[in-house]
């Protein structure tokens, strides 16, 4: 006996609208896709709620890359090697 597949629910939260709709090859997860005036900002495994669509349609500024030669710190030299010298300009 196979169990029914859920079906498709919308709903609004907010000014957003919510497309719940079943998970592909998944009996009981649920993708939640959150549009804004008909188009589509993201999509979510959990219920969204109000926070998480106003995350979606305006995210927070990323700081950007360091550069890796910067930020490598190696730790404690092997034996027998000679010690860095560092040259002052």
């Amino acid at each position: 006996m196979a169990l029914p597949a859920p079906e498709r629910k919308q709903y609004k939260l907010g000014k957003y609208d919510i497309v719940a709709q079943p998970l592909y090859g998944s009996t009981h997860m649920l993708r939640y896709t959150v549009m804004l005036n008909g188009k589509r900002i993201g999509a979510l495994m959990s219920v969204p709620n109000e926070s998480d669509c106003r995350f979606m349609e305006n995210p927070p500024p990323v700081p950007p890359l360091r550069i890796f030669a910067l930020t490598n710190r190696p730790g404690r030299p092997k034996k027998g090697t000679s010690p860095v010298r560092s040259e002052e300009l």
